[in-house]
C-alpha cells in the first residue's frame, strides 16, 4: 500500500477483541490472569483512541514471547521491601504484567505511608502508561509513572539515535468528572503513530521525523529508517533523559542504548520502570480534593476560545469520551491491523475465535 492510498477500517466489539487477545497470550504461553491484563491493556488503547498501542501491537507481543526475549513464565518479585519504598525484579516478564505489580505495591503503600515509591528492573514495553497511573487514580491516589525505551531519537545537537521516548504517565481523580490524565512520550510523536500511519498508508506531518539522510520526511517508511525528533526541541531531550535516569539508573535496570523495544523480536527489553502513588487523604480530605479539582476544570473551561477551537477539554477528557462512544459502537480497525490479526490467529490456531 502507498502512502496516498487509505485502508479499510473493520468494527469489532471490544469484549470479544480483548477475549481473543488473551486467547493467542495464553497460547503463547502467559498464565491465565497475565494474559488478561496484557490484552485488555491493549484493547483499552485502542478504546481510548490510541491505536498505536492497540491490539496492531499484539503480533509484536507474541513474537517475543514466542523467541523468549519476554519470559512467559515470569513472576515480578520484590527483591527490596522499606515499608514505602519496594523494588521490583521483573525478570523480563511482560511489561504490563511488571507494571500492573508496581502499580499495586505502589497503591497498598501509599494508604499506609501516604506516599508508595516502586522501582522495577528487568521489564519489557508495557504499552500504554495511563492503564496503570489510572489504577492509582480510581483508588483514590494520584499517579506517576515512567519507563525508558529502545533509543528512537538524538540527543540535542546529535544526528544519531542515542535517546529512547521514555514515557510518563500522572493520573488524578477529579471527583464527579473523569480523572485528569496526561500520558505522554518526549518525541514530537509516539513511533507508534508512525507504524500505524504505515500502515493506513497515510503521509506523517513534517517535524515528526528525519530520514536516514537527516532531512525532514512525511514518509512513515523513510521516517522508520531515520530519527523520531524530540518535542519542543531541547526540552523534550532533556525530560527524556531524566526519565532514563529515574526508570533505568537510579531502578538498576538497563538505560540508554542498552534498552531493546518491542520491535526487536529476539532481544530482551531490560526496560526499567517507576511507579509513584500519593494518598490524597494524606494531603487533604478527598471530597475537598475533588471540590478543588472540578474548580479547576471549571476555571480552565472558562477562559475564552481560541479561532477554530469549540471547546476546552483538560488531559484526559478527549479518551474518557472516546473510550464511551467506542464501547457502544465497536472499534474500528485498518486492514494492515485485521491482516496481522488474521495471520496470528491462524498461527495460534484460534481463526474462530477472531471476532471478524
Amino acid at each position: 500500500m502507498t502512502t496516498t492510498e487509505t485502508a479499510t477500517l473493520h468494527t469489532i466489539d471490544a469484549a470479544a477483541l480483548s477475549r481473543f487477545a488473551a486467547l493467542v497470550y495464553e497460547r503463547a504461553g502467559l498464565r491465565h490472569e497475565d494474559a488478561a491484563i496484557a490484552a485488555d491493556s491493549l484493547v483499552q488503547a485502542d478504546l481510548w483512541g490510541h491505536q498505536t498501542h492497540g491490539v496492531m501491537r499484539l503480533p509484536w507481543y507474541v513474537a517475543r514471547l514466542r523467541s523468549g526475549a519476554v519470559a512467559a513464565a515470569a513472576s515480578p518479585q520484590i527483591i527490596s521491601d522499606i515499608g514505602a519504598v519496594a523494588v521490583i525484579d521483573g525478570h523480563h516478564a511482560m511489561g504490563q504484567v511488571s507494571a500492573a505489580a508496581a502499580a499495586s505495591a505502589a497503591i497498598k503503600r501509599a494508604k499506609t505511608h501516604g506516599l508508595g515509591a516502586v522501582a522495577v528492573r528487568n521489564s519489557n514495553h508495557f504499552g500504554t502508561a495511563m492503564y496503570f497511573t489510572l489504577m492509582a487514580a480510581r483508588e483514590g491516589c494520584i499517579g506517576f509513572l515512567s519507563t525508558n525505551a529502545s533509543p528512537a531519537m538524538p540527543p540535542w545537537g546529535g544526528r544519531a539515535k542515542a535517546v529512547g521516548t521514555n514515557p510518563w504517565s500522572w493520573a488524578a481523580p477529579a471527583g464527579a468528572a473523569d480523572p485528569m490524565v496526561l500520558d505522554i512520550a518526549n518525541t514530537s510523536v509516539a513511533r507508534g503513530k508512525i507504524y500505524l500511519a504505515r500502515q493506513k498508508g497515510q503521509p506523517i506531518p513534517l517535524g515528526w521525523a528525519l530520514d536516514s539522510n537527516g532531512a525532514p520526511t512525511t514518509d512513515p517508511v523513510a521516517a522508520l529508517g531515520g530519527v523520531t525528533l524530540p518535542m519542543a526541541g531541547h526540552k523534550g531531550y532533556g525530560i527524556a533523559v531524566m526519565m532514563d535516569m529515574l526508570s533505568g539508573v537510579l531502578t538498576g535496570s538497563n538505560f540508554g542504548s542498552a534498552v531493546n523495544g518491542p520491535y526487536q523480536a529476539d532481544k530482551p527489553g531490560g526496560a526499567g520502570h517507576l511507579m509513584l502513588a500519593l494518598n490524597i487523604a494524606a494531603f487533604q480530605p478527598e471530597n475537598a480534593f475533588a471540590e478543588r479539582m472540578g474548580a479547576l476544570i471549571a476555571e480552565l473551561k472558562a477562559a475564552p476560545l481560541a479561532e477554530g477551537f469549540e471547546e476546552i477539554l483538560y488531559p484526559g477528557e478527549i479518551e474518557a469520551r472516546c473510550d464511551r462512544r467506542l464501547r457502544g459502537e465497536g472499534l474500528t480497525l485498518p486492514d494492515d491491523t485485521i491482516g496481522d490479526l488474521h495471520k496470528l490467529a491462524v498461527e495460534m490456531d484460534c481463526v474462530g475465535d477472531l471476532p471478524i
